[in-house]
């Protein structure tokens, strides 16, 4: 009789053991976020500026008649 609990002890406690494997833990590298060329940056200003001029100096003339 204690054989057959012996057994069955040593199987109920075995089978936990036996149901998984190693767990690996793989971490994803961070993302690396590239920024843009700085040249392109400040070319607005450079483009809205002379408009901005011509536009006020190339204005039409009111002349009165």
């Amino acid at each position: 009789m204690k054989s057959l609990i012996a057994v069955a002890l040593s199987l109920v406690l075995a089978a936990p053991l036996q149901a998984g494997g190693p767990v690996v833990v793989v971490e994803e590298p961070p993302v690396v976020v590239e920024e843009g060329a700085a040249s392109s940056k400040g070319l607005l200003p450079w483009l809205m500026v002379p408009l901005v001029l011509c536009i006020v100096m190339c204005g039409a003339d009111d002349e009165a008649d």
